[in-house]
């Protein structure tokens, strides 16, 4: 089972998204970021979920954070902000995609994941 890690400071958005992937991803979630990235470096994931607007760090410090150990890992981002500049930026940095908040479907979501991994 592929497994997939999901960053996001909102519980709510943790818990809806864990819950609809579960049955078919192996499904770990981060409220905070810095304690992703440690976790992420050190195990291997197929896909990450990051928001970009976190309080610790942004989603895209994160991004750049993990791109510099591992270019290979896709990267999807997360975002309320529907701006063009933040899903350049996250491209650039390497995010393979970007969804926007509030998920228009949880389908979506899923097929973006699966396209991926």
């Amino acid at each position: 089972m592929k497994k997939i890690a999901i960053v996001d400071d909102e519980q709510n958005i943790l818990d809806i998204l864990s819950t609809y992937l579960e049955d078919d991803f192996e499904v770990v979630t981060f409220s905070n970021p810095l304690v992703a990235i440690d976790s992420i470096s050190q195990s291997n994931f197929d896909l990450l979920l990051c928001d970009i607007m976190m309080p610790q760090i942004s989603g895209l410090e994160l991004l750049k954070n993990l791109n510099r150990t591992d270019k290979s890992l896709p990267i999807v981002m997360m975002t309320a902000f529907d701006t063009m500049d933040k899903a350049l930026e996250s491209h650039k940095y390497g995010a393979k995609n970007y969804i926007k908040k509030p998920f228009k479907s949880l389908n979506n979501v899923k097929d973006i994941i699966e396209e991926l991994v």
